[in-house]
C-alpha cells in the first residue's frame, strides 16, 4: 500500500471486506499536510481501528460516544485557542470528526448541531450508510424510504422502512456553515478536492459521503464502488456543494439511469421488485427526481 496512505490510519483495521470507510479516512487526512487531531463517535471505524490493546491511527485520536463526538472537539478546539495564547504551543493542529449516520443524523445531532451555531473551527465528515451497522443493521435517519432493516424490516404488513430519510444537508447548512459538500466514497478525487477546501476554511466545515455496506446493503465484496457508483448515475446521490449559501452541483446525470440498476444491487432492496411493491419503487424515483430538480433550482437561486 502506498506509504502516504498510511501515514495517519494504518492498514492494520479490522473493517469488513469491501468496506470504503478506511478509503474515505485516508483521502480526508491525506488532504492536508498540517498536524491533525482525530474525534471518532462509536461506530464501525472506532470499533474496528482501535480494538485493544491496539490502534490503526497515527495521528492523535480522542474515542467518543455516539453522541458528544462534535461536543468533544469544541473543547479540543478551545484548548488549542488558549495554548497558543498562551505561548503553549505555535500551531493549531486540524481537527476532524469521523462519525457514522447513526452518531451523526440521530443520536450525535444535538452536539453537531451546538458546535455549528458556536462556530467552533473544526471539520465534521460523516459516512453515510445508512443505517446502524455496527449493531445488526437497524434503521437510521439516513435509511432510505422503502429498505429492509432489522428494526423495520420488509414482511406481509410492510415494505420496509415507510419514511423518507432526513436531509443532512439542509440541516447542517440551515446552521450558517460557510462550507458543507456532499460526495462519494466512489470519487476520491472528489473527495479529496472537497477535503482540502474544507480545512482550509476557517470554522465549522462538514462533509456528507455515501459508503456503501456490503453486509447490511447486502451485495459482493468487491463491489462497493460500482454501487456507489450507481448511486450517483442514477442521481440518489448528486454530488454537490454549499459555499456561503452558494449550491454547486459537481454530479448529476443529464441522462439518469433509472433508480431499478441501483436498487436491484442490493438484499435489502429486493422485496421491492415484487409486484404489490411496485409503488415504492415509482415513489423512490420520484423523490429521486424531485431532489435534482430541487438542487438545480438552488443554483439558479
Amino acid at each position: 500500500m502506498n506509504k502516504k496512505l498510511t501515514e495517519k490510519l494504518a492498514s492494520g483495521h479490522s473493517t469488513c471486506a469491501g468496506c470504503g470507510i478506511p478509503a474515505i479516512v485516508r483521502t480526508v487526512l491525506g488532504a492536508t499536510d498540517e498536524p491533525v487531531i482525530v474525534a471518532n463517535a462509536t461506530g464501525c471505524l472506532e470499533v474496528t481501528t482501535t480494538i485493544y490493546p491496539y490502534t490503526a491511527w497515527k495521528v492523535p485520536y480522542i474515542h467518543n460516544a455516539f453522541e458528544n463526538a462534535a461536543a468533544t472537539i469544541s473543547g479540543v478546539e478551545a484548548a488549542q485557542k488558549i495554548l497558543l495564547k498562551k505561548g503553549k504551543i505555535q500551531k493549531k493542529a486540524k481537527l476532524v470528526v469521523f462519525g457514522g449516520d447513526g452518531g451523526t443524523y440521530d443520536i450525535g445531532l444535538q452536539s453537531l448541531s451546538g458546535a455549528l451555531e458556536r462556530g467552533h473551527d473544526f471539520l465534521y465528515v460523516c459516512y453515510d450508510n445508512g443505517g446502524y451497522m455496527n449493531t445488526g443493521g437497524q434503521r437510521s435517519g439516513a435509511t432510505p424510504y422503502g429498505a429492509s432493516t432489522e428494526t423495520e424490516p420488509a414482511g406481509e404488513q410492510s415494505f420496509g422502512k415507510a419514511k423518507q430519510r432526513k436531509d443532512l444537508m439542509e440541516i447542517v447548512a440551515a446552521h450558517g456553515v460557510k462550507y458543507l459538500a456532499q460526495a462519494c466514497v466512489s470519487n476520491l478525487r472528489d473527495l479529496e478536492k472537497k477535503a482540502k477546501k474544507a480545512l482550509e476554511i476557517e470554522g465549522p466545515t462538514f462533509l456528507l459521503v455515501l459508503q456503501p455496506c456490503t453486509q447490511v446493503w447486502k451485495f459482493p465484496t468487491s463491489q462497493y464502488v460500482s454501487v456507489g457508483k450507481l448511486a450517483m448515475e442514477t442521481n440518489f446521490w448528486p454530488l454537490y456543494e454549499i459555499e456561503d449559501g452558494k449550491y454547486t452541483i459537481n454530479y448529476t446525470n443529464p441522462n439518469p439511469k433509472p433508480i431499478e440498476r441501483f436498487l436491484e444491487t442490493q438484499g435489502r432492496f429486493k422485496h421491492l421488485f415484487k409486484p404489490e411493491n411496485k409503488h415504492v419503487i415509482e415513489e423512490i424515483q420520484k423523490t429521486v427526481d424531485a431532489n435534482v430538480e430541487r438542487l438545480v433550482n438552488k443554483v439558479k437561486e
